[in-house]
């Protein structure tokens, strides 16, 4: 069973953030995979449902966001940068 973790980076005015080094992190806080954001600031994950979090890194600034999808399907979540 899997899922997808899709979202955007964004900046503190909810402009997208393009060129972001995203990085899926599991419970433990261990690396599991790591994209870059679209233009758009678009990301995507393949992902076992569980708790995960998103790590973003981009010239703009970091966040984190985390998100815990229970079932298969799409999961959306954005993550800011400051």
């Amino acid at each position: 069973m899997s899922c997808v973790i899709s979202g955007r980076v964004v900046d503190g005015d909810g402009r997208p953030v393009g060129g972001a080094s995203v990085r899926l992190l599991d419970a433990a806080d261990e690396f599991t995979a790591e994209v870059r954001s679209t233009p758009a600031g678009d990301f995507r994950f393949y992902a076992a449902p569980g708790s995960w979090r998103l790590r973003a890194a981009s010239t703009v600034g970091n966040g984190d966001a985390v998100v815990a999808p229970a079932a298969e399907g799409v999961h959306q979540i954005d993550v800011l940068v400051a």
